[in-house]
């Protein structure tokens, strides 16, 4: 969510070196997409006067620029509105929708549905159903990013969570780890990318509501792009060892819209 889709857009083509993949606007917002190897990352700014508009402006004058929503894809979206009614999660009806590209001209067509926020622990979730693939974001020169590493979202219930995720949601737990210094850490699997979810020793406010936190993305080779993206004008830091053995990460300080980003080589060429 950004309060300027020109400069948001400009931005990630920059930190991908790569080139939006769709532009359209409509119900009350500019939209411009990315689509990596595994993942779609959707720019969302507010346009007119209507209620729509009005309800992204009020929210970024209350959060500010960042992460707003997960959506996860389906390939039946009937049955995963079905289930997330068994599951209390409260679905809206599935809702047809149709997006016509700037540049091109050429269409696409989806079916999705959204979970209340409230049964989702305070974190906006879409689920869909596409009829065609989305054309991927083309490399513009090279050491781009190639893909969705991991998702962070903070919470400060984690058994609640992990039901939400795990049982719920159906997602895979790889991961479920406890330390005294950073807190627990749970890894749950989507496709060939993760859904971290953190939460911090001392938070004992089990009611607070759940935060997306940051995005990881996945490099082939962090050294050339760290270069690329300093002679490019974005702040990054040194690279440094990853928590998992075997990667080496380094964090974009600015250039990402306020989203907390760290980029990543994997070991051995593997998904980290």
């Amino acid at each position: 969510m950004t309060s300027d889709i020109a400069a948001a857009s400009a931005a990630y083509e920059t930190l991908f070196a790569r080139t939006p993949s769709w532009r359209y606007s409509g119900g009350g917002a500019d939209r411009t997409l990315f689509t990596l190897d595994n993942t779609t990352l959707e720019l969302v700014a507010p346009h007119g006067d209507g209620d729509a508009a009005q309800r992204i402006r009020s929210a970024l004058a209350t959060q500010g620029e960042g992460l707003a929503s997960l959506c996860f894809r389906t390939s039946d979206i009937a049955k995963t509105h079905r289930r997330l009614d068994r599951l209390t999660l409260k679905p809206e009806p599935v809702a047809e929708v149709e997006s016509r590209d700037d540049s091109s001209g050429a269409t696409l067509s989806w079916k999705r549905t959204r979970a209340a926020t409230d049964a989702t622990r305070g974190v906006r979730m879409f689920f869909l159903e596409r009829e065609q693939e989305r054309p991927l974001s083309v490399r513009t020169t090279t050491a781009s990013i190639t893909a969705m590493d991991h998702v962070v979202v903070s919470t400060a219930d984690p058994e609640r969570a992990a039901a939400l995720y795990g049982a719920r949601l159906g997602l895979d737990m790889a991961l479920d780890r406890s330390h005294p210094e950073w807190g627990r850490l749970m890894f749950f699997r989507c496709g060939d990318l993760v859904v971290e979810v953190t939460h911090r020793p001392g938070k004992s406010e089990t009611d607070a509501p759940d935060r997306l936190r940051g995005i990881c993305w996945r490099v082939a080779d962090i050294d050339a792009t760290r270069a690329r993206l300093i002679a490019a004008g974005v702040d990054v830091s040194e690279v440094r060892t990853g928590r998992k053995p075997g990667t080496r990460v380094m964090t974009a300080r600015n250039g990402t819209c306020g989203v907390p980003t760290l980029l990543v080589q994997p070991s051995q060429g593997k998904p980290g």
